[in-house]
C-alpha cells in the first residue's frame, strides 16, 4: 500500500515540472529544500538520537545518495522540456534494468527472468528513442538525457537500501535530501540560475505541491519500503510511473505522446511485470552434500 502511494506520489512529479515556470535546477533545488524544511523540526527534535548513531559509514553512504540524487535531478529534469513528459519518464524509470546490471556486477547471480524483463524494458526505451528520432534530434537529446537519470536513479536506489538495513527512514532521507539540497544549490548558484526572482505565486504553489506529492509522498516512501521489497522489485515498480505519468500529462496538460509510443510504452511494462514475478518467485536451493 505504501508502495502504491509513493508511485502514485511520483507520477505527479513529471507534469507538475512540466507545468511549473521555473529552471529545471530550481525546481530540483526547491524540491528537495521544502522537503528538508519540513523534516527538520521531527528529526533534529525527536529524531536527534538517531542521527548521532549513524555510523560513518551510513552517513557517507546517505551522502553519496544525495549526490546522485542531485545528478538524477539534473539530468532527468531538463529532459522535460525537450521531449514528452511519457517518453521521458518512460527512459527515467528504466532504473531496474540498470540495478540489474549493477547487482550482477557486484557478484549478485539474477534468475533468467530478471535479465529477461530488463531486455524486454530495454527494447521498448530503444521503440521510444526511434519514435522521437523520427520527430526531432531536440527529442532524442531528451531522451539521452532521461535515460542517464535512470542510470543514476539505480544508484540512488542501491545506496538508499543499504543504509535502510540499519537506519530508520526519517535520518537516511534527512541526509541525504540535505545532501542533494546543498549540491543542487552550489550548482544553481555557479551556474547563475535563478532561485526565486520574479516567480509567481502559482509557481511557488506548484513548487509545494510537488514536494509534497513527488517528494515527501513519493521518494520518502519509496526509501522506506526498499527495506522491506528488496531494491529490485522496488525499482522496477517505479515503471508504473509512466502510465501514471503519461496519464496525469494527458488529462492536465493535454499533452499525448505519439501514438507508436504507446506499444513502447506497453513492452517496457510487460518487462516490469516479468522482473517483478522473477523476483518474487521462491529461488530453488543449492544441492546438499553428503553421501
Amino acid at each position: 500500500m505504501l508502495l502504491a502511494v509513493a508511485i502514485s506520489g511520483v507520477s505527479f512529479s513529471a507534469p507538475l515540472v512540466a507545468a511549473t515556470a521555473a529552471p529545471a535546477l530550481a525546481i530540483a533545488f526547491w524540491r528537495n529544500a521544502m522537503a528538508v524544511g519540513v523534516l527538520s523540526p521531527f528529526v533534529l527534535l525527536r529524531g536527534r538520537g538517531e542521527l548521532r548513531r549513524m555510523g560513518r559509514r551510513a552517513v557517507l553512504l546517505s551522502m553519496a545518495a544525495g549526490v546522485i540524487l542531485a545528478l538524477h535531478f539534473g539530468l532527468w529534469l531538463p529532459s522535460l522540456s525537450m521531449t514528452s513528459v511519457a517518453s521521458s519518464t518512460a527512459l527515467v524509470t528504466t532504473t531496474p534494468i540498470w540495478t540489474t546490471v549493477i547487482l550482477r556486477l557486484r557478484g549478485r547471480r539474477q534468475p533468467g527472468l530478471v535479465w529477461a524483463g530488463a531486455a524486454l524494458a530495454f527494447a521498448g526505451v530503444l521503440m521510444v528513442s526511434g519514435v522521437d528520432l523520427a520527430m526531432s534530434t531536440r527529442a532524442l537529446a531528451g531522451d539521452a538525457l532521461a535515460l542517464a537519470g535512470g542510470i543514476a536513479a539505480a544508484g540512488y536506489v542501491l545506496l538508499g537500501s543499504e543504509v535502510r538495513r540499519t537506519v530508520s527512514t526519517s535520518a537516511y532521507t534527512f541526509v541525504c535530501y540535505t545532501t542533494t539540497a546543498v549540491v543542487l544549490l552550489v550548482v544553481c548558484l555557479v551556474s547563475g540560475t535563478s532561485l526565486g526572482g520574479g516567480y509567481t505565486g502559482q509557481t511557488w504553489l506548484k513548487l509545494v505541491a510537488l514536494t509534497v506529492a513527488a517528494q515527501l509522498l513519493g521518494h520518502s516512501l519509496i526509501n522506506r519500503v526498499v527495506r522491506g521489497l528488496g531494491p529490485s522489485v522496488t525499482s522496477t515498480a517505479i515503471l508504473l510511473e509512466t502510465p501514471g505519468a503519461a496519464l496525469v500529462a494527458a488529462l492536465w496538460l493535454g499533452q499525448l505522446p505519439p501514438v507508436a509510443a504507446y506499444p513502447a510504452l506497453l513492452v517496457i511494462l510487460v518487462g516490469l511485470v516479468l522482473v517483478i514475478r522473477a523476483e518474487r518467485s521462491p529461488q530453488p536451493l543449492p544441492p546438499e552434500s553428503g553421501a
